[in-house]
């Protein structure tokens, strides 16, 4: 299945921050958790992750650090911090409403929560 860039792109923040809720991370290994959540359907490449990491840190919800890996080579990492954790709480909650949104005009009526004119 193609999944549209602009899901894709809607989509990139808050799974990046659940991705670096569990632990720090860094760039290639973000791409490869996505590919694996996701059965191979989404597949992301550098250019799309980092310049969304980069507005992550620069926004405060993200720190990163330099850490050698075990083959010598330095990467950057990536950490949530209490601000991150805060946006990811404020995208689920986003998300849960348009899934239930979605769900509830599926089904062909309101949301239990209540209906919204528009």
């Amino acid at each position: 299945m193609d999944v549209s860039k602009d899901l894709v792109a809607a989509s990139a923040t808050p799974l990046i921050l659940a991705i670096l809720k569990q632990h720090d991370s860094y760039g290639y290994e973000i791409i490869k958790r996505i590919k694996e959540a996701s059965n191979d359907q989404i597949v992301w490449s550098e250019g799309m992750l980092y310049p969304v990491l980069h507005r992550l840190e620069k926004n405060g919800f993200v720190d990163s650090y330099w850490q050698k890996a075990e083959t010598g080579r330095k990467r950057k990492y990536y950490s949530l911090n209490p601000e991150g954790l805060l946006e990811l709480e404020n995208h689920t909650r986003q998300w849960e409403l348009v899934h239930s949104t979605l769900t509830a005009a599926m089904r062909g009526h309101a949301s239990k929560e209540g209906e919204h004119d528009v």
